[in-house]
């Protein structure tokens, strides 16, 4: 069970995001107006962020066919290493089992 708050949570992420700026890059591919679809990415050794406008399957649009559109769009963000499918199973292993 985690003893800290929410907030705290949140201020030790951003605390480490911060510790992290330097090695912090950004991504941009897409269009620059409300109506134009884009995709970025915000990623660290500890953070990544991914915004994406897709084609929805199975729908029609006024894009033409297999192109993205603003009207469907995915979003994650990740902790790589840090309880996240990214974590390092290997070093966790050797750091608690040597070989």
């Amino acid at each position: 069970m985690c003893n800290q708050t929410p907030r705290s949570a949140t201020a030790a992420s951003l605390q480490e995001v911060d510790a992290h700026l330097d090695e912090t890059w950004f991504a941009w591919t897409g269009g620059t107006t409300d109506a134009d679809p884009f995709y970025y990415r915000i990623h660290s050794p500890v953070v990544l962020i991914e915004f994406d406008h897709q084609r929805p399957v199975g729908t029609t649009s006024i894009n033409p066919p297999g192109r993205p559109t603003t009207a469907h769009i995915h979003v994650i963000v990740r902790t790589p290493n840090g309880n996240d499918y990214g974590k390092d199973l290997l070093r966790q292993h050797l750091a608690t089992h040597p070989h």
